[in-house]
C-alpha cells in the first residue's frame, strides 16, 4: 500500500493533463528553447511561430517530461501567448499560469516557473539566432523564472552524475 497522499489538483490542471492543448514538436517553428533536464524528471521543450514582421506568436507547442502540473502548466501557457506579441508574452508570470489552472499544489509551482523559464528562453533564443539587438522592454540579465530553470538544469546534472557514480560502484 502507499504511503502517498494525492495532491489536491484542480479541476483545470487535470483537464489539461489528461487532454493537453497544443502538444508536441513543432517542424516549422520560428524558434524553439527547453528548460529542465529529463534527468529530474521535469523539462519543457517551447515551439514558437511567428509572424515577425508583427512580433506576434500565431502559433505555440510544447512538449513536456514530468508531472501533471508541469503538462498543464505548459500547456495553459501556451493558451496564454497564441497571438500575444513577445512582450506580452515575456510578461506572463508563473502565478498567473497558476491562477489561470486553478491554483497549483504548493509543492508544484516550481512547474508554472519552469513553463515561463522556457518560454523566455525561446524568446531570448529567437533574438539570438537572428542577431537582433533585445528590445528595451527584455533585460539583459536573467530574469528569477530564467534562473530557476538554469538550477533544475545544475542539480539534474548533479543528481545524475551522483548516480552514475552509485550505479558503478554496486
Amino acid at each position: 500500500m502507499s504511503s502517498r497522499i494525492p495532491l489536491p489538483y484542480a479541476p483545470r490542471v487535470l483537464e489539461l493533463f489528461q487532454n493537453p492543448q497544443n502538444l508536441g514538436r513543432m517542424e516549422d517553428a520560428t524558434v524553439y528553447a527547453s528548460a529542465g533536464s529529463p534527468a529530474c524528471g521535469d523539462m519543457i521543450a517551447f515551439y514558437l511561430k511567428l509572424d515577425e514582421p508583427k512580433g506576434l506568436i500565431t502559433k505555440s507547442s510544447f512538449e513536456s517530461y514530468g508531472c501533471a502540473s508541469n503538462i498543464a502548466a505548459a500547456s495553459q501557457l501556451t493558451i496564454m501567448i497564441e497571438n500575444k506579441s513577445l512582450e506580452e508574452a515575456w510578461n506572463i508570470s508563473w502565478a498567473e499560469i497558476s491562477e489561470a489552472l486553478g491554483g497549483l499544489p504548493s509543492v508544484k509551482t516550481h512547474c508554472g516557473s519552469l513553463a515561463v523559464g522556457a518560454l523566455r528562453r525561446a524568446v531570448r533564443v529567437y533574438y539570438e539566432q537572428k542577431e537582433i539587438p533585445l528590445p528595451s522592454w527584455l533585460p539583459e540579465e536573467l530574469t528569477k523564472d530564467e534562473k530557476h530553470a538554469l538550477e533544475e538544469e545544475a542539480l539534474a546534472e548533479k543528481l545524475a552524475k551522483k548516480y552514475k557514480i552509485l550505479e558503478k560502484s554496486d
